[in-house]
């Protein structure tokens, strides 16, 4: 099966799938200006599984598929629910991925324009990869001083389950925290927040070492998503800090 039927396929369990009533409301919620068919996330995935019955992606196949499915196609829009496809096939083949993809990824990171796709890519695809390539640091790092937001939020997200899970590169984080921690973009300071809240369950110690310091220029939104799950006495310290 070649890349276009595959995707066809795709797009087909989607349709199957596609509630009409959402649309607008999903349009609203993630201020999208791209075609919606009203498919949540949990039935997007069911949607991938069926079309993938039988087949088999080696790297060259998966780049293919996720191009099709990104590109706007004939209507000149891009379908949300066909991205969302193209982000799920890369998840569940990260593993085929090698530093040359970082190109790839990129581009979907720059044309993605929602967090409901960025996250995805920078947490699923780009963590695995950035984790297993060591020379994809060095992307990292150019990413962090892009002026699309979208990319530097990446930059830190691919950090997110390592750490969360105990593991990671630590040190690169902290230093590309630190570098943003002025940032007044929204985005730029949750994402911070996200990723030290979730290494803190298993490293409260490291988070409350790197943040108390840090808690007079740390903005809201990052302090109130880091100290969640700090101790009573780790967390009043940060707050009178700040």
């Amino acid at each position: 099966m070649c890349a276009a039927e595959l995707a066809d396929r795709i797009d087909a369990e989607l349709r199957a799938r596609a509630t009409p009533e959402r649309t607008e409301r999903e349009r609203a919620y993630l201020k999208s200006e791209n075609v919606h068919y009203g498919v949540t996330v949990p039935q997007m995935r069911q949607a991938v599984r069926a079309a993938l019955q039988g087949v088999q992606l080696d790297r060259i196949a998966l780049r293919a598929v996720v191009t099709d499915l990104w590109s706007p196609g004939a209507s000149g829009t891009p379908v949300h629910e066909r991205r969302a496809a193209a982000v799920e096939l890369l998840e569940r083949h990260h593993s085929v991925l090698e530093i040359a993809d970082a190109e790839l990824l990129e581009r979907l990171l720059r044309e993605a324009g929602t967090w409901a796709l960025v996250d995805n890519i920078a947490a699923n695809v780009v963590g695995p990869v950035a984790e297993r390539e060591e020379r994809f640091g060095a992307v990292l790092d150019r990413w962090l001083v892009d002026d699309d937001f979208w990319l530097r939020r990446a930059a830190l997200l691919a950090h997110l389950v390592p750490l969360r899970e105990g593991r990671g590169d630590w040190d690169r984080f902290s230093r590309a925290a630190d570098s943003l921690l002025d940032e007044r973009e929204f985005f730029i300071r949750k994402a911070i927040g996200w990723v030290l809240r979730d290494m803190s369950r298993k490293r409260p110690d490291d988070v409350y070492e790197w943040l108390l310091p840090r808690a007079r220029r740390a903005s809201g939104v990052t302090i109130r998503e880091a100290v969640r799950h700090l101790s009573v006495a780790q967390r009043d310290a940060v707050l009178a800090a700040r």
